[in-house]
């Protein structure tokens, strides 16, 4: 009997695309089950990779341009081009990858302020996608460095943030605590005729006890001192925003489906900035984009359309996911999770690969996950580690699946020995 497997990865942060994951499990399982019908499924959640993912998915092309990075400096980067002939029919769409412009892997580990770094070059990437003749633009975010509430995009696309004085504001998230006014007056007007879908994870909102600068910004190199800074300064940030640009701007939100088992995105009443699903996501450029009448989207509902992943999975007798770090937070809206829970729908076991294994990682069994593995074989550095993803990624397929072998010898053999019922 053939089996049937589906392969339906993430990406492996600074290491390995999707599509590489993918086809390093299928390496591994080829070595156990060589005949095995493999449906390699690589899978993006709105950050690194996703502008190229969606490209190459949807016939469209990549755009290089050279942007502001988080830091401030100059970076290579790019957005898709989808539709407006070609294998992909409609109108012409952008996809802007926020990671690819502002993510934490372009900012150096001895730059890693969440205060300082900017989302500046995130507005100039959807001006130059407006540029194109783009009237539909899709804002993937996760991987970012940031952790300023969106507030260098909108400075990048024509918003003026002053202090009390009236002196323009440095970029970064440590000022927000001085904003006393934004005039919209100079925003570029092609965004009234523009749709702005963000696509972000709803669990990520901007303010409160689960506020994205104190959830996130340790990771990116906050102190204690500076996560209260950060905290307080997105709480003004979201005051003034609903102050001086939401009665402008901002359409009702429509009512939108239901990302699974977190909070919906939608309402159908004026926006909370402070505490509305998806606000925090990158930092905070959820909320700053939401206040210029961006729609902000459950990701998957967004990025997985078009792929059939519920029918795909269905039809596996088996699925293997993989995420580079498996913890408390892959139940919040990571691949692996939206994975076994689509997949649970359809009774198909689930096995997660992952790069560590974290606190909270048992939690993920709730979703549907049936077994999860760590790829290390034994301790190594984060470099070896990084440069040997693919190869370890492999190994540990191959391992888990001659388990499961094993497994299943020893179920028929005691089988085969049981009494009868």
């Amino acid at each position: 009997m053939t089996h049937r497997i589906a392969i339906a990865p993430s990406g492996f942060k600074e290491s390995l695309s999707a599509a590489r994951v993918a086809e390093a499990i299928a390496v591994g399982v080829r070595r156990v089950i060589p005949d095995a019908d493999l449906d390699l499924i690589p899978l993006v959640d709105g950050g690194e990779g996703t502008a190229e993912a969606l490209a190459l998915a949807g016939g469209g092309r990549l755009v290089p341009c050279t942007a502001t990075g988080p830091v401030g400096d100059p970076v290579p980067s790019h957005f898709a081009l989808l539709g407006g002939g070609g294998t992909t029919p409609g109108p012409l769409t952008a996809v802007v990858e926020m990671a690819a412009v502002a993510g934490l892997a372009l900012v150096p580990p001895g730059l890693r302020h969440p205060g300082a770094t900017t989302t500046y070059g995130v507005g100039e990437l959807i001006r130059a996608a407006l540029d194109t003749g783009a009237r539909r633009i899709l804002i993937g975010c996760g991987d970012s460095g940031t952790s300023d509430g969106g507030a260098g995009a909108l400075q990048a696309l024509g918003a003026r943030l002053t202090d009390r004085h009236g002196r323009e504001l440095r970029r970064g998230g440590g000022e927000l605590h001085e904003l006393e006014h934004i005039d919209p007056s100079g925003l570029d007007r092609r965004l009234a005729g523009a749709e702005l879908l963000v696509a972000c994870n709803p669990y990520n909102v901007l303010c409160g006890k689960r506020g994205v600068a104190r959830v996130f910004g340790p990771q990116k190199g906050a102190t204690p001192a500076e996560v209260e800074l950060l905290s307080a300064g997105l709480e003004r940030w979201a005051a003034v925003l609903t102050r001086d640009l939401l009665p402008a701007v901002a359409p009702e939100p429509e009512l939108g489906p239901e990302p699974g088992p977190g909070p919906a995105l939608a309402t159908g009443v004026p926006l909370d900035l402070r505490t509305a699903p998806g606000t925090g996501a990158s930092g905070g450029l959820g909320a700053g984009l939401a206040a210029v009448g961006a729609r902000l989207l459950p990701r998957y509902d967004v990025l997985l359309d078009g792929l059939d992943l519920d029918a795909r999975l269905a039809r596996a007798d088996f699925v293997i996911t993989a995420e580079g770090a498996l913890d408390h937070q892959t139940v919040r809206g990571k691949i692996p999770a939206e994975v076994a829970r689509r997949a649970q729908a359809s009774g198909v076991p689930v096995l997660v690969l992952a790069g560590t294994i974290g606190p909270g990682a048992q939690d993920v069994r709730a979703v549907g996950v049936d077994a999860y593995s760590a790829i290390l074989p034994a301790p190594m550095t984060l470099v070896e580690a990084i440069g040997r993803s693919g190869e370890l990624l492999a190994d540990a397929t191959e391992r888990a699946l001659r388990i499961m072998a094993l497994g299943s010898r020893l179920g028929e053999r005691t089988g085969r020995y049981a009494p009868s019922a």
